[in-house]
């Protein structure tokens, strides 16, 4: 039996749903891709947001260019997810500033390519450092801070299409580590339910950030060739706003009843 009711929003107007006003987020691996589109989409829906990424200036340098579009207060920090001190103290930048914590996005990632016959025992405790231990390393942060404030909150963990499935070759360790994603957020959906938190998993198709196009670089040829594009039913690339948009949809209201899940935002990529 839950300690703490999720609201029923059922008379509340949909600009209101997706409102995020008053609240306070924290992005992880903020400073380009994918975060930075979150970044940019949750202060756009009216919430304060602090970019954490393993390259501090590139994060400060990010959180520049969404305070200057929106109207929120937006702080850029030094944040390594595999440490848990440095998101601890991430966390304690954004209570100090903002007042609390309400949502938390762990977006933070690898993806080094490298066949299985091949892969160091340090690639592989890399990509797990980062991937898995740093999702979870955030969500226990962000639970104990939404805890302690007494009304919740939701964390967003950015997975994969590679925790549904196989992918393009030397991808083991990342799609190891993304499936692991997906069980903890399952898991931890259940632990903190009582606190008022829901937490759910967004799985991107490959979509063009600044990793993403390095990598298929290194691949070789356009990147419309690559292999996770051949199953692609949309027509077009995905980009980073187009996920960006799934995870405002998670942190809003308009998802107060769902926890525990991973939507795949995957242009019919899974089918």
């Amino acid at each position: 039996m839950n300690s703490t009711a999720f609201d029923d929003a059922s008379s509340v107007a949909v600009a209101n749903l997706l409102s995020l006003k008053g609240r306070r987020a924290v992005v992880t691996g903020g400073g380009q891709g994918l975060g930075k589109a979150i970044a940019l989409r949750l202060a756009e829906a009216g919430a304060d947001v602090l970019i954490g990424d393993l390259d501090g200036e590139r994060a400060r340098q990010a959180a520049g260019d969404v305070g200057d579009r929106y109207s929120g207060d937006v702080l850029g920090v030094d944040m390594d997810v595999t440490d848990s001190s440095s998101v601890a103290q991430a966390a304690v930048v954004a209570v100090a500033e903002f007042g609390g914590i309400d949502i938390w996005v762990n977006n933070a990632g690898i993806f080094p390519s490298v066949p299985v016959l091949e892969t160091p025992d340090q690639t592989w405790d890399d990509v797990f450092a980062v991937n898995t231990r740093g999702v979870f390393n955030g969500s226990r942060e962000a639970a104990r801070h939404m805890s302690a404030q007494g009304h919740g909150g939701v964390i967003i963990n950015i997975a994969s299409t590679a925790g549904f499935t196989g992918t393009a070759p030397g991808l083991s360790a990342y799609v190891g580590s993304k499936h692991a994603v997906q069980g903890m957020t399952k898991q931890m959906a259940l632990e903190f339910a009582p606190m008022g938190i829901r937490i759910l998993g967004v799985a991107p198709t490959f979509v063009p950030t600044e990793g993403n196009m390095a990598a298929a670089r290194l691949a070789g040829g356009p990147v419309q060739d690559m292999p996770v594009m051949a199953k692609n039913l949309i027509g077009r690339l995905g980009t980073p706003d187009d996920i960006a948009r799934v995870v405002l949809f998670c942190a809003s209201d308009l998802a107060t009843i769902m926890t525990g899940s991973t939507l795949l935002a995957d242009a019919g990529q899974t089918i």
